[in-house]
């Protein structure tokens, strides 16, 4: 269970700032090519395979994307465990700009510290025990202070 669920209750309504998550419909522009998701545009980066990029891109939701990243993880590219924090903001940069929605509700963030609720995700999340990383938090947080000079 997550948040408020209970046993026999299940809470969805989405957060003030969920157009944060990388799952929230926000199609970008990506390399002259259109992605349903920031979560499409970032999983198709992990490859160099033109098809399996492809396939990504045409995924039907940002979890069908997340899943066939997955099951070819043996694929992804050599240097993506270095390069996947700078990916990702650029990525993030690019919904901002992209998106006037998004960069308002940035700049409505003010100085407050951004944090993925990710429960499963201890790295892009605070995770489980809520001491992850929050790679994505901070990563939104350098892109706001870009956008403020």
């Amino acid at each position: 269970m997550h948040g408020s669920d209970t046993d026999k209750q299940i809470f969805f309504y989405e957060h003030e700032f969920y157009v944060f998550s990388n799952f929230s419909s926000f199609t970008i522009e990506w390399k002259n090519k259109l992605y349903m998701t920031s979560e499409h545009a970032y999983h198709s980066e992990k490859f160099e395979d033109i098809n399996l990029k492809e396939q990504i891109r045409n995924a039907r939701s940002a979890h069908d994307a997340l899943k066939l990243a997955q099951s070819n993880k043996g694929k992804y590219r050599a240097d993506w465990d270095t390069i996947k924090l700078k990916v990702m903001k650029e990525i993030l940069r690019v919904k901002v700009e992209q998106h006037p929605y998004v960069k308002k509700k940035l700049t409505e963030s003010g100085d407050k510290e951004i944090i993925e609720d990710s429960w499963r995700d201890s790295y892009w999340g605070w995770g489980p025990n809520k001491d992850g990383e929050n790679h994505l938090g901070k990563l939104w947080m350098e892109v706001r202070e870009e956008f403020k000079n």
